[in-house]
Order: C-alpha cells, then sequence, then structure tokens
C-alpha cells in the first residue's frame, strides 16, 4: 500500500522548498494539486515532470477514488498552492477520507505564512491563536475579534487585499487599536513588514496589494475598555465546529457521527452541533 504525502510548498520564493519535499515530488507517480499550473511552475524549477492531477476544495471527493487507485500501487503526493495543505487551504476533507480507507498519511512539513510572520513581528509567541481568514460579515468579524482577543494572546491570521482595511478597522475597533505587525507578500519580491497599530496600518495601508498575515500583539488585548463588544456565543468554536461539519459531510460520514466526533472535539452541546448540522446542509434527515 502506498502512502500519501502532504507537502508543504514554498509560499513565494521557490528557493524554500526543503530537501525531503524536492526528493519526494521527484518520486511520487503521482501529484494531487490546487491548481496544476501553480504546481507546474514549482515541478519545473525543480526539474521533475510526475503526472499531477487537479485537486482542490470543490472537486476532492469527485477525486478521492483516483487518488486511492494511485495509493493501491505506489506512492502520492498532495499538494496547494503555497504553504501547508489543511491550513486555511484545501486538504482536511482528503486526508481524513483517505486515512479512513487505511492508508498512511505523512506530513512533510515546509515553509508557512503563520510562523514566518510570527517570527519577525517581534510579539511573544510561545502560545498564539491562529483565526485564519476572518470571516465576511462585519458582525461576524467583531464577535471573533473579540473572543480571541479574550483569550490574551498574540493573533495570527490571513487576509486578501480587497478586505484588508475593513479588517484593520474592526481589529482596531474590537482590540482597542492594538499593536501590530502586518506581513506582506511574504518571501516574495516586495515584501514588506509594517509595525504599528492597526488605526496606523489603517492609515498606511490605503491601496492594498498582495497577500497579507497579520500577527496581533496581545498587549492591548487586556487594555481593552469595558465596553467593547458583548459576547453572546463562541464565535471561533463555533467556525471550526462548522467547518468540522463541513469536512465529515463531504467525507461521507452520518449526521450521527459527525455531531459525536464534533461535539467531542468542541465541547459544544448536541443541540448545537446538532443545529449546525441542519444549517450547512440546507435540509437534512434527522441524525
Amino acid at each position: 500500500m502506498g502512502v500519501l504525502y502532504v507537502i508543504g510548498t514554498p509560499i513565494g520564493n521557490l528557493e524554500d522548498i526543503t530537501l525531503r519535499a524536492a526528493r519526494i515530488l521527484a518520486e511520487a507517480p503521482l501529484v494531487a494539486a490546487e491548481d496544476t499550473r501553480v504546481t507546474r511552475r514549482l515541478l519545473s524549477h525543480l526539474g521533475v515532470r510526475p503526472r499531477l492531477i487537479s485537486c482542490h476544495a470543490h472537486n476532492w471527493p469527485r477525486q478521492l477514488p483516483r487518488l486511492l487507485d494511485a495509493l493501491s500501487a505506489g506512492d502520492a503526493a498532495l499538494v496547494t498552492d503555497a504553504g501547508s495543505p489543511s491550513i486555511s487551504d484545501p486538504g482536511a476533507g482528503l486526508v481524513a477520507a483517505v486515512a479512513g480507507a487505511g492508508y498512511a498519511v505523512v506530513s512533510v512539513p515546509g515553509v508557512s505564512a503563520v510562523t514566518a510572520a510570527l517570527g519577525v513581528a517581534g510579539f511573544p509567541a510561545d502560545r498564539f491563536v491562529f483565526l485564519g481568514f476572518l470571516p465576511r460579515r462585519r458582525a461576524e468579524r467583531i464577535a471573533a475579534l473579540t473572543a480571541a482577543g479574550d483569550l490574551g494572546q498574540t493573533l495570527v491570521l490571513f487576509e486578501a487585499p480587497h478586505r484588508l482595511r475593513a479588517a484593520l478597522s474592526d481589529i482596531a475597533a474590537a482590540l482597542s487599536d492594538p499593536p501590530l505587525a502586518v506581513c506582506r507578500e511574504l518571501t516574495k519580491l516586495h515584501e514588506e513588514v509594517w509595525r504599528g497599530t492597526a488605526s496606523g496600518a489603517l492609515d498606511y495601508f490605503t491601496s492594498p496589494r498582495g497577500e497579507f498575515t497579520i500577527v496581533v500583539g496581545p498587549a492591548a488585548v487586556d487594555d481593552r475598555s469595558d465596553t467593547a463588544p458583548a459576547i453572546t456565543m463562541p464565535a471561533i468554536t463555533i467556525a471550526a465546529a462548522r467547518d468540522a461539519l463541513a469536512q465529515r459531510r463531504a467525507a461521507g460520514l452520518r449526521g450521527r457521527q459527525a455531531v459525536a466526533e464534533v461535539m467531542a472535539a468542541t465541547g459544544l452541546s448536541r443541540r448545537t452541533v446538532y443545529n449546525l448540522w441542519l444549517e450547512t446542509a440546507g435540509a437534512e434527515q434527522p441524525c
């Protein structure tokens, strides 16, 4: 039986590929890629030409049988456009399905925008909270930021250029204009690390371009006023539960099993998780 290698790839500079990752990509008979065009550039840089298939957030259930067939005969690799699969990128559902089918899944770690940003931000990183991409709706963003801020730790999040200013504005509002580092285009030609406050970043990034990783320092979290927006539900846990249920639905789990697993993982009540299961389905048979 083959092994599925989950490979971290460069987030910008192609020289950041590890020797192990380069070797496995050269040896693997099949590479499942989020975007074959992006991965082909990396493979061309390495001078290797394995067989590529497209495998992203929308088609991986259809590609799963093809990947399992390949694993029955040999090894395969899973990559996304940049960074590690499953970390704010496609991969979690596929990994769960492959492991559930009895195949070994092995991590080949590489560059991470999260740790790269933490390394240059200058804030405590012995503990931190990773928020991924913030919710699109402002009320949900404020709730997520406030709940995360209550933990009193360094926060790390991703943001797209067209949503950066809205995110900075909400960070300033929810966390009393905290100190932060805005890391743009990490490891790329126009890499930039801006340090200051959320309001200062809002003044500086008037026309944002590129990919952003924001590191929010923990100092200002404890300084927030008592008038900070009230939290009526654990927004981060709810979001995590919703994502976990969606992954299990995509992997083919029945409602009863999916709800039980997510209850155990999040500590949420059965009623809450069951309602999320129905919500994410639109219409579903009772579990």
